[in-house]
């Protein structure tokens, strides 16, 4: 069964506690939207299951179509509907980051910038002393309870959010919880016009999902490549010249030292619109332009593209904003 009440929290970071190690420790933040409407995020910085580390992904520079959907700064509370196009999170389909890059990080200990607490800790503190920060969390809604005050910040009614990491792949313990389009994180938005993003998972996780259940994939490998994909998507003309419909096109490179064959294989854009590649073989070190379908589409005003292999597992995946769509003419370079 997927999240009951999936949404992202904007508000402004008012406090912070760390909780430590012990137990199963939070990263907990007092937040309060322009209503005066007081929130907890609780955020997990330790697993129940071993190993315990959590594994994280920050993004200091987050460029992403998906900030143009996310409601206005300081609004409170929004539901989301889990599906793509939108603004609802999804780690393995809606190309947030290089999963590659996740590394595990203990949740508290001592010393400085060695742990999770530190790694958030230095954008919440920044988030906390400057009005002007706006701070998004995404995850699964608790409360209003009228009668309960928050149990960490001792406002009424508590309230808040939590489940602010991966919610699919689960082991059997949490696999109730697995959907699509429905993972948790955190994005603060600076005063100078720049996305922090932070995103979260457990390392009991899988990083291949059913499109549907989100339930993890029994024949694929758990854990994210290495970096070393086979085809990768190195550019995209998403806004040719001229009068529409346009001559758009996805350009593949054959980065290993085999030939692939590319019978099954396909694209995939923002809405989940499949594209079949021709079916052809690729030589070591080819490229292959693709051209795009009146179905298969590459907006102007940003998107994603996945590249899929025959059983369905994700390759390859990247993304583009509105700045680089509006450039007419020109190819966009993964």
């Amino acid at each position: 069964m997927p999240l009951r009440s999936y949404g992202v929290l904007a508000a402004r970071a008012v406090a912070r506690v760390r909780e430590g190690a012990s137990g199963t420790p939070h990263y907990q933040i007092h937040l309060a939207d322009d209503a005066g409407t007081a929130y907890r995020a609780a955020i997990n910085v330790l697993s129940k299951e071993a190993p315990s580390e959590l594994l994280f992904v920050l993004v200091e520079d987050f460029r992403h179509p998906l900030t143009d959907s996310l409601p206005a700064a300081g609004s409170g509370w929004t539901p989301l509907a889990s599906q793509p196009g939108h603004a609802a999170l999804d780690y393995i389909r809606a190309n947030l980051f290089d999963p590659t890059t996740v590394r595990p990080l203990p949740p508290d200990v001592p010393g400085e910038d060695n742990d999770l607490a530190d790694l958030l800790d230095h954008y919440v503190q920044r988030a906390i002393g400057d009005a002007a920060a706006a701070v998004y969390v995404f995850g699964e809604r608790f409360g209003p309870e009228p009668d309960k005050p928050d149990k960490v910040f001792g406002f009424l009614p508590g309230n808040g959010v939590h489940d602010v990491h991966m919610n699919q792949g689960n082991s059997e313990d949490f696999r109730r919880d697995d959907g699509v389009w429905q993972d948790g994180g955190l994005l603060i938005h600076l005063p100078d016009g720049r996305w922090v993003a932070v995103f979260l998972a457990f390392q009991s996780q899988s990083w291949h999902t059913d499109d549907t259940t989100g339930h993890a994939l029994d024949t694929a490998p758990t854990l994210p490549g290495t970096g070393e994909e086979r085809m990768r998507i190195v550019g995209a003309l998403v806004n040719p010249p001229g009068p529409a419909p346009e001559a758009e096109t996805v350009t593949l490179l054959n980065a290993s030292p085999a030939p692939i064959v590319l019978d099954g294989w396909r694209l995939v854009d923002r809405n989940k619109t499949a594209l079949l590649l021709p079916a052809t073989t690729l030589a070591p070190g080819a490229v292959l332009e693709v051209p795009g379908s009146p179905s298969f589409q590459l907006g102007n005003r940003g998107g994603a593209i996945t590249l899929l292999d025959p059983a369905g597992l994700k390759v390859h995946g990247v993304t583009y904003t509105a700045d680089q769509g509006r450039r007419e003419g020109w190819t966009i370079v993964f």
